[in-house]
């Protein structure tokens, strides 16, 4: 027998190396592929919405099936998985569901998803669980906590910074927006004695001197879930700082689409001054609404120790400002004080510190010809009733002249970005319901690429003859203030009724949500209300995933430089609650301007079905069109072609690769790729003991299950 057996491998052996094969292929490869996919079955809850739009904001393709509607898709084994080319595959490489069993008991959906859970180690992510042994955790009855944690500080543990959250410093505070609003509530409790959990996030248990769980790992029954026992909108702060660790744990840090934390702030007006609102009027004089005659304006204008101030602060922070300038500004200020600009002298001198944007020479209005005999102002017309339009030579003029007078004063342009003033020029609403006609014309005379437009107004990005729009959140902080008690009188006039002294604009418009009870303090209004206000804001956007930058004026810069608190608590609260390597990414225009367009592109091709993208093992491949960026977050070491892909990020490596049609193929690092499932290898998983999962007596828990037993 032992001589028979011989004679057989070589006479197999002699067979091989007669076909030319290579000597593995005697017997096939089972590793199975996974589809870099994930599945969202949603209840039609917050949480699960929540993971959805991380899902969409970062570009990672994910299928959503909603348990509410009737019809819909029935999740089994076939729905799951399949084979190609004679490879098992696993359409799914995370599974998302509102809790850890959403089904009814016995469900054969539910049975469905176990066992694809355990034969390709897709991990599954409980969006929003009660506490109990069925998630590895006791019911929060037997020690622990269920109830409100609106304003209570989490901390990520040591398991989590160094596993999925290593992106965060430590804490997780909980919004408290409103103390009369219960924000988040919550389930605090510890592992069920015996249960494979790792707690990586934990919040203290009132009353108590322990801790329990807010977000962890259960391994059990050859299957991994991410539990999670609080719940959460896609807004709430403690969900945007946990959503990237979320995503990395369930996809293993190998999915399509990246997600980064981008801050930019554009000052405009910068050379020019800007009128001061004033409080006995109501209005701005100077503006074109401000027809009192005994208005007088009042500018706002930088001083030399502005500017010193400004390059002092971007040193202690590590950040760029934007200037948007107005090279008239500082001309027809030397024509009015014989020759002298100390505030353009100090800026040109302290030029190289800042980047700058092409503002217009003067800041006109480059929309309709306005008139300002009613107001609010109109368009004015000819004698046959057609829009009278700023010309496109007055336009392009103002364009191009700005722009040499920036090159003479030796600032560093890039010539292709451009903000006008006010965004005038296209549509604003309700007088100019479209663009100027010789907009667009003007642009392309100058080849402006990128236009600054307001977010406010137009959300997202167009094309306005050979430009494309960069769109800008306005802050509330107001360009005719140069000074707090300003602010803070022109907010209170904003934001109260008519009766409390106010413009009313509340009461007309009940959707706006900045709107007072009462009038702020002018003395303290600023600092304990608008500041702490316009900081969650934008830090909300720096937490989104978005690039789109924010915008102030030169004013905020000067006098009491009230830009500043909120600048200030942006950054000094992003640098409390994240790890070294994942910084502020901070762009300007041009940059800002192509990332939203990749992004575009990006979600059309995945809405079209245009992309395809797997792993075997230690391979992630990508099938695009030719010309398509691609964007993946992967493990740092991750190579293309022999080359390191993308720039380290949050623990990882993540970026944009053209396409050029022919598959993608991207290297995991060795020690990215663990083994693989064990059921594609032939053996069954090892097991635990199941945990005690009897409820208590007269326990619900949030999805109907209860026991008299």
């Amino acid at each position: 027998m032992k001589r028979t057996t011989r004679t057989t491998v070589l006479t197999v052996g002699a067979l091989i190396a007669a076909l030319g094969l290579p000597a593995g292929a005697a017997h096939a490869d089972t590793t199975p592929r996974i589809d870099l996919r994930v599945l969202v079955v949603s209840d039609g809850g917050p949480s699960t919405d929540a993971i959805a739009a991380e899902l969409a904001a970062a570009g990672t393709p994910y299928t959503r099936i909603d348990l509410t509607q009737s019809g819909r898709t029935v999740i089994d084994a076939d729905f799951l998985a399949d084979t190609v080319d004679g490879r098992p595959r696993a359409k799914f490489q995370a599974v998302v569901l509102p809790n850890d069993n959403p089904f009814p008991a016995g469900s054969s959906e539910m049975a469905a998803l176990a066992a694809y859970e355990r034969t390709y180690d897709v991990p599954q992510v409980d969006a929003y669980t009660y506490a109990r042994p069925e998630a590895g955790l006791q019911y929060p009855v037997h020690g622990g906590y269920s109830g409100s944690i609106d304003g209570k500080r989490a901390e990520v543990t040591a398991a989590g910074k160094a596993g999925p959250f290593g992106y965060l410093d430590g804490a997780v505070p909980f919004e408290d927006n409103d103390p009369a609003i219960g924000e988040s509530y919550a389930y605090l409790s510890k592992p069920v004695a015996g249960a494979d959990f790792t707690p990586y996030v934990e919040a203290a248990i009132p009353g108590q001197s322990g801790k329990g769980t807010l977000v962890g790992e259960y391994r059990h029954d050859g299957r991994r879930e991410l539990v999670v026992t609080f719940v959460y909108n896609r807004y709430q702060q403690q969900f945007r700082l946990l959503a990237r660790g979320i995503v990395e744990w369930m996809t293993g840090g190998v999915h399509l689409g990246a997600s980064r934390n981008y801050f930019a702030v554009h000052v405009d007006d910068v050379f020019a001054a800007d009128d001061r609102w004033n409080s006995r009027l109501n209005c701005t004089p100077g503006d074109v609404d401000c027809t009192d005659p005994t208005a007088t304006p009042d500018p706002i204008r930088m001083t030399p120790s502005d500017v010193d101030h400004a390059v002092e602060w971007q040193n202690g922070n590590q950040f760029t400002l934007d200037f948007a300038y107005n090279g008239a500004g500082s001309v027809d200020h030397r024509e009015d004080n014989n020759g002298s600009d100390p505030l353009a002298d100090r800026l040109i001198a302290r030029r190289g510190e800042f980047r700058w944007i092409n503002h217009t020479y003067s800041h006109p209005f480059l929309g309709c010809v306005q008139d300002t005999t009613v107001v609010p102002w109109t368009c004015a017309t000819d004698a046959d009733g057609s829009t009278r339009w700023m010309s496109r030579n007055d336009i392009s003029d103002e364009i191009a002249i700005n722009r040499v007078w920036g090159v003479s004063a030796g600032l560093p342009l890039v010539n292709g970005e451009l903000v006008t003033g006010e965004h005038s020029g296209m549509k604003v609403l309700p007088q100019q319901p479209e663009d100027n006609p010789n907009l667009a014309l003007a642009l392309g005379d100058n080849d402006i690429a990128w236009l600054g437009s307001d977010n406010s107004r137009e959300p997202g990005q167009r094309r306005v003859g050979p430009s494309t729009t960069v769109p800008r959140y306005p802050m509330n902080v107001f360009y005719n203030a140069g000074r707090a008690a300003e602010q803070v009188d022109e907010y209170n006039w904003i934001y109260t009724s008519r009766a409390q002294g106010g413009s009313g604009i509340c009461e007309d418009n009940p959707a706006t949500t900045t709107c007072l009870p009462a009038p702020l303090d002018t003395a303290t209004g600023y600092a304990d209300h608008i500041v702490p206000l316009e900081t969650q804001i934008a830090l909300g956007h720096v937490l989104a995933n978005d690039p789109k930058p924010h915008f102030i004026h030169q004013s905020n810069l000067a006098e009491d430089r009230i830009a500043y608190p909120v600048l200030d608590g942006v950054l000094d609260g992003y640098k409390a609650l994240f790890s070294e390597n994942t910084p502020v990414v901070n762009l300007r225009m041009r940059d800002i301007g192509a990332e939203l367009g990749r992004r575009a592109k990006w979600q059309a091709a995945l809405g079209a079905g245009e992309i395809t993208a797997y792993r075997i093992g230690g391979t992630v491949t990508v099938d695009a069109r030719d010309g398509l960026a691609v964007t993946a977050t992967l493990p740092t070491g991750t190579t293309l072609a022999g080359a390191a892909f993308g720039e380290a990020y949050a623990g990882s490596v993540s970026g944009w690769t053209p396409s050029t049609g022919a598959p993608l193929a991207l290297t995991l690092p060795a020690s990215a790729v663990a083994p693989g499932p064990e059921a594609a290898a032939g053996t069954a998983p090892a097991t635990r003991p199941a945990p005690d999962t009897r409820v208590p007596a007269g326990v619900t828990d949030p999805v109907g299950r209860t026991t008299d037993s």
